[in-house]
């Protein structure tokens, strides 16, 4: 199965984020494993992780030319998030 590409995203409470395919599918990503890696450490900066933006195509997210994930890191590692049905 092809990675589908990212359609939106949206920085969280706790370094988390929402990440929303354009499959319909929505994930959280928790980026609290990667603040102890120097290219991450920026992100424990609160205003610039809240800066995060879908890079051209959906392929990915950055913060900076330093600072980015895949399409495929978010998809594989992300946790879906369970949408309720209104009944």
């Amino acid at each position: 199965m092809d990675t589908p590409k990212i359609l939106s995203v949206e920085a969280l409470e706790n370094k988390n984020l929402l990440v929303k395919f354009v499959n319909g599918v929505e994930k959280i990503y928790d980026c609290n494993p990667l603040l102890s890696m120097e290219m991450f450490e920026v992100l424990k900066n609160d205003a610039f992780f809240k800066s995060v933006k879908v890079d051209s195509g959906g392929y990915g997210i950055s913060w900076n030319d330093d600072a980015d994930l895949s399409e495929y890191e978010l998809w594989t590692n992300g946790v879906e998030v369970a949408i309720a049905e209104n009944k």
